[in-house]
C-alpha cells in the first residue's frame, strides 16, 4: 500500500537541523531534572544526595527517550566526540550537535533559575558559591575542607567520564549482551545514578561539558558573577569541559582494547552513534 506525506507511516528523511533539534530537546529534559533536583535540595532542603543521583539518572533516561530515535541521544559533547573518534560518527556533525547540546542545557537552566528564583535568593542572597552548585560543578562540591582542588577535579572528571563512555559502549554494542532498544536508556540512566553515588565527591560528576557549561553560563547571566571560578578563586569552568572529553576518549579506547576488539562481528551494523533498535518483521 502506498503512503502519502500525511500518512504517519510515511518515511521522513532526517535532516541535520532535525537531529540538532532532538539533541537540544533531549539535553533540555536532562537538565530540567538534574539542575531542578539540585535546586530543590540546596535551596529548600527537600531531598538529599540520593534523590539528586536518582533524578540525574532519570533525567538521562528521559532525555535519551526524547532524542534516541533521531540521533541515538548523545546529549553530551564528550560522547559525541568519542563516537566520532571510535565509531565512525561524522566529524561534520560534532560541532552542530555540541552547540545544540550546550543550548539545550543553557535554556533548561534558565527555566530552573526562573522557577526557583525566590528560594535561591532567600537561601543565598549574594548568589555565590553557597548555591552555585545548583547549576555547575565545583571541586569538592564547593567545600574548602576536603582538600580537593582544581587538578583533583580534573583527574576525577577524566575517570568518571571514562567509566561512563566505557559502559555506554558496552550497553549499546549489539555484539555484546546489549539490552533491547527500549531498555537501553534505562540502563544508561542507572549508570549515571551509579556514578553519582560512587564518584560524586571530588567534582560533582559533571561528566558532560554541556551539562556544566550551559547552566554555568545561565547562572552567570542571571546574577552569579563568580560562576566561572571555584571557591578558591581559580578559573574552574574549563575543567568540566576539557576533562570529560579526555575521559570519554580514554573510556572508548579502553572498551575497544579490552572488550570490543575481541567480540564477534555483528551480522548487521547499526548507524554510528545510535542506540540499538529492535528488528521487527
Amino acid at each position: 500500500m502506498a503512503t502519502t506525506a500525511t500518512d504517519p507511516r510515511a518515511v521522513k528523511a532526517k535532516t541535520l537541523l532535525g537531529e540538532c533539534s532532538a539533541e537540544l530537546a533531549g539535553t533540555f529534559i536532562l537538565i530540567l531534572f538534574g539542575c531542578g533536583v539540585v535546586a530543590q535540595v540546596v535551596a529548600a532542603g527537600i531531598g538529599n544526595h540520593d534523590s539528586i543521583a536518582w533524578a540525574w539518572g532519570l533525567g538521562v533516561t528521559l532525555g535519551i527517550y526524547t532524542a534516541g530515535r533521531m540521533t541515538g541521544a548523545h546529549l553530551n559533547p564528550a560522547v559525541t566526540i568519542a563516537l566520532a573518534a571510535f565509531r565512525g560518527f561524522s566529524w561534520k556533525k560534532v560541532l552542530p550537535y555540541s552547540v545544540a547540546q550546550f543550548l539545550g542545557a543553557f535554556l533548561a537552566a534558565l527555566v530552573v533559575r526562573w522557577n526557583y528564583t525566590e528560594a535561591l535568593n532567600k537561601f543565598d542572597p549574594e548568589l555565590g558559591i553557597k548555591s552555585q552548585g545548583v547549576f555547575s560543578t565545583l571541586p569538592g562540591n564547593g567545600s574548602m575542607d576536603l582538600g580537593v582542588g582544581m587538578w583533583d577535579g580534573f583527574r576525577d572528571q577524566i575517570i568518571g567520564t571514562a567509566i561512563l563512555m566505557f559502559l555506554i559502549l558496552a550497553i549499546v554494542d549489539l555484539r555484546n549482551t546489549s539490552p533491547a532498544a527500549n531498555l537501553a536508556p534505562v540502563i544508561v540512566g542507572l549508570v549515571v545514578v551509579g556514578i553519582g553515588m560512587a564518584w560524586g565527591t571530588n567534582a560533582g560528576y559533571a561528566i558532560n561539558p554541556a551539562r556544566d557549561f550551559g547552566p554555568r553560563l545561565a547562572s552567570f547571566f542571571t546574577g552569579y558573577g563568580g560562576a566561572f571560578k571555584d571557591q578558591f578563586g581559580d578559573l574552574y569552568f574549563w575543567v568540566p569541559i576539557v576533562a570529560p572529553i579526555i575521559g570519554a576518549l580514554v573510556g572508548a579506547f579502553l572498551y575497544d582494547l579490552l572488550v570490543g576488539r575481541n567480540l564477534p562481528i555483528a551480522d548487521e551494523e547499526e548507524e554510528p552513534g545510535r542506540i540499538p533498535e529492535e528488528k521487527t518483521a
